[in-house]
């Protein structure tokens, strides 16, 4: 269990680094469907953080792992 909060909380971090708002970050650190990789370049390239996460969302009928 310890291994799964460290991987949440690097996810974390490296969203609140890239500009995405604390509780935002947290939500997407959760759920392994996004693709952090691709939510940071968009940011970095300009995106607002929210529109990234419009952009880059998950399909309705994909189950999160």
């Amino acid at each position: 269990m310890g291994s799964i909060l460290n991987l949440v909380e690097w996810r974390r971090e490296l969203l609140v680094e890239a500009g995405f708002p604390r509780v935002l970050a947290v939500r997407l650190a959760c759920d392994a469907r996004w693709d952090l990789h691709e939510l940071i370049d968009l940011v970095e390239r300009g995106c607002p953080p929210a529109l990234a996460v419009r952009v880059l969302a998950p399909l309705e009928d994909e189950a999160p792992r």
